[in-house]
């Protein structure tokens, strides 16, 4: 017998790390598979049918949303023509430092399967202009597709505060653990201390990241470190032995050891690459 697999998709060309389109209008029933290393957020205006996600079968019931991780297995069974439109992205599209605030937003996502909106609610403006200016790929583009998915972001984040029982999805530990991770870092550096938090071992935190990333536990703790590093070396006037303080190293020596064998520069010097 033939062993067979789950087919893992990758719908983003070769060196891109973002692309918009519309929901191809079709009716196709789609084989189970995953996404590779990509966030898939899916927008339906119109269409009938199921959408299976993991062990989760969603009637679908336009309009809605749908956002799926890397690594999650879905597949769909429409009964009528489909519209909306689906963004896919990789976190590498962002600007850890200068876009934290959308990234924060995205990490807050990670708490919805489905959301239902109501028909008046549906952001199909925002949906349009992102998708135009996608098509124009202007010098500015990127700038102001980055301002819209904000604003969107925002508001289905909006919308499902004010519908907190529509997604009964329990959190993974990894979602946990990325959540865990932007309340508790800097105060944490270690990954026993994540572990307990989350009711589990070291070990298997680093084979569950592995899985959902091909880090291990430690090495996201670090770049979450490093970022917060960047941000109050950037963006704020503190001294170096005040930054070490605020990210809870022990002191201004280690953190500079720290920032320089990630970074290949002091502190000081990262700055001053910037404020020359």
């Amino acid at each position: 017998m033939e062993n067979s697999y789950i087919d893992i998709k990758n719908k983003l060309d070769e060196g891109l790390s973002f692309k918009v389109s519309r929901f191809k209008e079709l009716i196709k029933k789609t084989k189970p598979h995953k996404h590779d290393e990509y966030y898939e957020l899916i927008f339906l205006s119109e269409g009938e049918g199921f959408h299976s996600v993991e062990s989760q079968k969603f009637m679908i019931s336009t309009p809605e949303l749908y956002f799926l991780k890397p690594g999650q297995l879905h597949f769909w069974q429409f009964t009528s023509i489909p519209k909306g439109f689906v963004i896919i992205f990789k976190e590498t599209e962002f600007n850890p430092v200068s876009e934290n605030l959308l990234i924060a937003l995205l990490r807050k996502m990670s708490d919805i399967t489905r959301l239902k909106f109501e028909p008046d609610k549906f952001p199909v403006s925002l949906l349009e202009y992102i998708f135009s200016e996608y098509q124009l790929n202007t010098q500015y583009s990127k700038d102001i597709i980055h301002g819209l998915l904000k604003a969107l972001l925002g508001k289905a984040l909006q919308i499902n505060a004010q519908n907190p029982t529509i997604n009964n999805t329990p959190q993974s530990v990894y979602d946990r653990f990325m959540v865990l991770l932007i309340k508790e870092s800097p105060q944490l550096h270690k990954v026993n201390q994540f572990a307990d938090l989350l009711n589990t071992t070291p070990q298997n935190l680093n084979i569950i990241c592995r899985r959902h990333t091909g880090k291990s536990a430690s090495e996201i703790i670090t770049n979450q470190l490093l970022l917060e590093a960047k941000r109050y070396i950037l963006h704020t006037d503190n001294s170096i032995n005040e930054i070490a303080e605020i990210l809870s190293f022990t002191d201004a020596s280690n953190f500079v050891k720290f920032f320089k064998r990630h970074e290949k520069s002091t502190p000081s010097q990262f700055r001053n690459k910037y404020f020359q």
